[in-house]
């Protein structure tokens, strides 16, 4: 249920309203914007009199909430979620470009990879050191070692790093990473999604091969109903029947997320195509379709690469994208202004 209150609302009549909906066992999130303050109440809410409620001085209107997501609707948080990492503002009309390799292989290489594409342009660094392979014979990843890898290249390049959590037993080893990755094949892992709902660092939430929005969303509901409201969804292609291509990627999705969610939408090229010469037009593709930002996999000797080698870019092809990127992104911006 929506509760939207009449602009300056006296006060005492607001928390008399607020401290009833709590001894009714309703969470209440307050959502301020520039014309209204919105009340979203979660619980059950079907107990709650809406014309005893519009009925009050202070409300405008009262609305019920037919989704099944609440904390990620935008009815209940009509501004866009900006997610701060470090120095990097997810959202809020930035463009974030995450790069880096798809595996983390050695200090050398990651350290390498993250001063490069820095330079590019990259304001986080992404590299995975738990790998999940379809595979059980395929390169899994250094494991802890590589997580020790991500953060030498963070003291040598100031990048955040974004790394991907696959069990709850590994958590502990992620304290000090700034971003948490969920994978597509943990996006229903509840119990995943209740543990990092429990801690504030933000999470990014990548897209089930076979999601729909709706489940996809309510991924994200998991970890925001445990109190983290730091949440990024990526997509990274769905399954089709099209096999062409690694995956299909879904750029529809930016434009039906806007209007369903406030949280901020990065697009994973890479892993949707899984042909690097296509990494190119769909990130360019990505922004022109407003998208928050892009996840892109760069690797020095993407012949030799111990994962996902052809679809990831060189340092220099990626230089060469990322200023297209930002340029774009600019221009973008100036035909909606």
């Amino acid at each position: 249920m929506i509760v939207v209150l009449k602009q300056n609302p006296n006060r005492h009549q607001l928390e008399s309203l607020i401290a009833w909906l709590q001894e009714k066992g309703i969470i209440i999130h307050t959502s301020i914007g520039e014309a209204h303050t919105i009340l979203g109440l979660v619980g059950d809410t079907s107990q709650l009199d809406i014309d005893l409620i519009a009925a009050l001085d202070i409300v405008e209107d009262v609305k019920r909430v037919q989704e099944p997501y609440k904390n990620a609707n935008r009815k209940f948080h009509p501004e866009d979620t900006v997610v701060q990492v470090g120095n990097t503002q997810i959202g809020g009309g930035n463009l974030t470009l995450m790069a880096g390799p798809c595996s983390v292989e050695s200090e050398e290489q990651v350290v390498a990879i993250a001063k490069a594409v820095k330079a590019s342009g990259a304001t986080m660094l992404r590299g995975g050191a738990f790998k999940p392979r379809t595979s059980p014979y395929s390169f899994q990843g250094l494991g802890a070692t590589g997580l020790e890898y991500l953060k030498v290249a963070r003291q040598e390049t100031g990048l955040p790093i974004v790394t991907e959590l696959m069990d709850l037993s590994q958590l502990p080893l992620f304290k000090d990473v700034d971003v948490i990755q969920i994978g597509a094949r943990n996006m229903q892992n509840f119990d995943l999604l209740k543990a990092v709902g429990h801690q504030d660092k933000p999470v990014m939430i990548k897209r089930g091969m076979s999601a729909t929005y709706e489940e996809w969303l309510m991924s994200a509901e998991y970890v925001m109903a445990g109190g983290n409201e730091n949440v990024i969804l990526c997509e990274r292609g769905i399954r089709t029947f099209e096999s062409y291509t690694r995956n299909t990627l879904d750029l529809a999705c930016i434009p039906v997320l806007r209007k369903l969610t406030h949280l901020p939408i990065i697009i994973d090229p890479s892993h949707a195509t899984g042909k690097s010469w296509l990494v190119d037009p769909l990130a360019m593709g990505a922004v022109a379709t407003g998208a928050d930002g892009l996840l892109i996999e760069v690797h020095n000797d993407p012949a030799h690469a111990l994962c996902d080698g052809p679809q990831s870019l060189k340092p220099e092809v990626f230089d060469g994208l990322a200023k297209k990127l930002l340029k774009l992104h600019d221009f973008m911006k100036t035909v909606e202004e």
